[in-house]
């Protein structure tokens, strides 16, 4: 019997994933990775061991709250100081959940991982490579997240919930299974800001108030005082803090000259980008321009684009206009018409092709 370690977070999707495995005929392993310290953590072991304890599987709690504080928080941290705007679940998938439950894995004899994530992991015989597809559960798939796990992360990982449909059918399973869990809500904000406050916990983190400075537009001319930039995102209309008397949008943000530049309705399209520290999972590295589906957000659409070499980083080119391409955020590749995740990078700046240069 293959023996798996599963993360539980305590909430419904890891728990159907854990019960899952268990009628798959896994010996399964319950692991809790402690992030942060404080209620919400607590509450999140406590139900991921009643759950453990429900479906009789051993559980474990491992301390990774120093590692996360580093590679996740304060990577959320400064970018946002930086004018930039974090993926922090991308950064946690990679260098915090997966290598730590590899990590447990092999401390606990165990062969293989298993996360709650949708979307699901095959090999290819042609390729001798493991791809990563977009889970069945379309409104649900979170392959854009995990883009930048590597070969060895994705070579031992199961993820149950790929063949799911939809979120009502997992938790309709949990339901089934009894689990005290099955009624939970759903988390939508990042996980260490439950409130949502983003600038809040970056100047209680930093112990620095953003300084206020200037907005500006596309020539220099200024239009009016922001409050810090870390209140602000690419693409942003809404609670600028000002009244222009007509839609603006945050179309850049400079911390060096701590200046947030707006402009009106359209200039917050692009339809070029580079990217850096670019990862491929359906082949190692990109040897000529290749046509793709990319999306430069989580919720966003797939767009028709070309990507091809542009140093150590990458070019992406898309047929038609992006909104709010943003630095920070990652644009992830998937193979046109299909399901496969080519691979993805982090988006450094975008333009209008007529302005390149």
């Amino acid at each position: 019997m293959e023996k798996v370690i599963i993360g539980m977070s305590g909430g419904v999707d890891s728990s159907v994933a854990a019960a899952v495995l268990l009628e798959q005929g896994y010996e399964v392993i319950g692991v809790t990775l402690r992030l942060r310290d404080g209620v919400e953590s607590d509450v999140a072991v406590q139900d991921a061991e009643r759950v453990a304890n429900h479906l009789k599987i051993p559980f474990h709690t491992l301390d990774f709250c120093k590692s996360f504080s580093r590679y996740v928080v304060d990577y959320f941290t400064q970018e946002y100081v930086s004018g930039r705007t974090p993926n922090p679940c991308i950064a946690c998938n990679r260098y915090i959940k997966f290598d730590a439950m590899l990590e447990a894995a092999d401390q606990l004899g165990a062969d293989k991982i298993a996360t709650g994530h949708y979307a699901r992991v095959v090999y290819d015989k042609n390729s001798g490579r493991y791809l990563l597809k977009r889970s069945a559960a379309s409104v649900k798939d979170q392959t854009y997240a995990l883009y930048a796990l590597g070969q060895e992360q994705l070579s031992r990982v199961l993820m149950p919930l790929g063949e799911f449909t939809d979120k009502a059918a997992v938790r309709q399973k949990a339901k089934e299974l009894c689990l005290p869990v099955a009624e939970k809500p759903e988390s939508m904000e990042i996980c260490f800001v439950p409130d949502g406050d983003y600038a809040g916990f970056i100047e209680q983190r930093t112990g620095n108030v953003s300084p206020r400075g200037k907005f500006v537009d596309a020539e220099g001319n200024v239009l009016g005082e922001h409050r810090g930039i870390v209140h602000y995102t690419i693409g942003q209309r809404k609670g600028l803090g000002i009244a222009f008397g007509k839609p603006m949008f945050v179309i850049d943000i400079d911390a060096k000259t701590n200046q947030v530049m707006l402009g009106e309705k359209g200039s917050e399209f692009t339809d070029v980008l580079l990217a850096s520290q670019p990862n491929f999972i359906s082949f190692a590295q990109l040897k000529d321009a290749m046509r793709v589906e990319a999306k430069v957000r989580y919720t966003a659409v797939p767009a028709l684009a070309m990507i091809e070499k542009e140093g150590e980083n990458l070019l992406v080119r898309f047929d038609t206009p992006q909104r709010a391409v943003t630095p920070g955020q990652a644009v992830v590749f998937y193979e046109p018409g299909g399901d496969t995740v080519i691979g993805g990078a982090v988006i450094e700046k975008s333009w209008t092709e007529k302005n390149r240069g």
